[in-house]
């Protein structure tokens, strides 16, 4: 990664997304459980794009980090974000 996109994952994690659990006060099966509620298809792909970002993969392994416990699902998140624009 180069040293901008390191910068901006260091000030957003500091950012937890509206109901994520944080890493640090949860449990694997509650981190887990956020990720499959939250990348459940919807089953509408002209107006949701979850599948757009997802590209195929399967939420549970992209986030596997973070419900690992190792790092946070906003860094996960942006990691996504950068490998898909």
């Amino acid at each position: 990664m180069n040293d901008k996109y390191e910068k901006h994952v260091r000030e957003m994690t500091n950012i937890t997304p509206m109901g994520a659990p944080d890493v640090s006060h949860s449990t694997k099966e509650e981190r887990l459980e956020y990720v499959l509620d939250k990348w459940r298809c919807c089953n509408n792909c002209e107006v949701c794009g979850k599948c757009a970002v997802l590209k195929g993969r399967d939420a549970e392994i992209l986030y596997e980090d973070y419900i690992e416990g190792r790092c946070s699902y906003m860094e996960i998140t942006l990691m996504i974000r950068e490998f898909n624009y």
